[in-house]
């Protein structure tokens, strides 16, 4: 997943706190934004206010899935899937 990835932060919830995907988001010399799990022996340090901002774009994710159609993805087109998401973008920041 993290294979031609440029990025400076990867964050992830806490069921990607394994000892690989740290490494390997270090090697690309990004920081891992991961909660450390409860039962991990050293404990990482992570952003907290950074991880807050993945839970915005999470509940937002969610908010557009009550759209029925953008759930099951009707359209065949890619453009019009994306048309109808930034319609409901807008309805959701409108309200």
């Amino acid at each position: 997943m993290l294979d031609n990835q440029d990025a400076s932060f990867v964050l992830a919830d806490k069921g990607y706190d394994a000892e690989y995907i740290i490494e390997e988001i270090l090697s690309k010399e990004a920081q891992a934004v991961i909660p450390p799990r409860s039962n991990r022996k050293t404990v990482r340090d992570y952003d907290v206010c950074l991880y807050k901002e993945r839970n915005k774009v999470e509940r937002m994710y969610g908010k557009l899935k009550h759209f029925r159609r953008v759930a099951t993805r009707y359209d065949k087109l890619a453009s019009s899937y994306m048309s109808f998401v930034l319609l409901a973008a807008i309805h959701l920041w409108l309200k």
